[in-house]
């Protein structure tokens, strides 16, 4: 049992926590990453598996500078496994929006499924999920943000080599200050400048 555990461990290591960690030290506004991950978790949370990573594409590409697109690519990775057990969610809540049927979901729709006699009924069932995503999704983004901001501002402070604004010099006034004049002071004592 243990090797397995070492095994997950070094899995959620290597795909999960180091490349945050190496999005945290290449530094980025934490507004901008809380809504890039908002965002990744949402779009990966698309009812039509597969298609997420698309959907993540295209809004990388419409967004450009206002979003990060590693954080949106590891989000909507991280997503995966949510994305699964919402599928059903959606679908009764788009059901419940349009005041459309309920989709069975046993042994025996699961067999029309297979064997194509129930495509209406799949294509009907498609549409609740998607409808029911569309609705949810800017309520999920939304919390998500909220929820992100002060976990990226705390990680960011941990983990971040650059500082949290552009605005924000690395060095504060006296110190670049300190730095001209001793570089001015060596320059006049030696002839030759570097």
């Amino acid at each position: 049992m243990e090797v397995g555990k070492i095994g997950e461990s070094n899995w959620f290591q290597k795909k999960i926590i180091d490349p945050l960690l190496q999005i945290l030290r290449r530094g980025a506004e934490p507004k901008q990453l809380a809504f890039s991950a908002a965002l990744g978790i949402t779009l990966g949370l698309f009812p039509i598996c597969g298609v997420t990573v698309f959907l993540c594409g295209m809004a990388i590409a419409l967004l450009g500078p206002f979003c990060h697109a590693p954080t949106v690519m590891l989000a909507n990775f991280i997503a995966t496994p949510i994305e699964l057990s919402l599928v059903v969610p959606f679908l009764r809540f788009g059901e419940l929006i349009s005041g459309g049927a309920h989709f069975p979901l046993t042994s025996d729709a699961l067999k029309k499924v297979f064997t194509g006699q129930a495509s209406y009924e799949v294509l009907l069932s498609i549409a609740h999920a998607l409808l029911g995503w569309l609705v949810a999704s800017p309520f999920i983004l939304g919390t998500l943000y909220i929820a992100f901001l002060p976990c990226f501002k705390i990680l960011l402070r941990k983990f971040g080599t650059v500082p949290l604004s552009p605005k924000k010099p690395l060095l504060s006034q006296s110190e670049v200050k300190l730095k001209v004049e001793t570089r001015i002071c060596f320059n006049r004592n030696h002839t030759r400048i570097d």
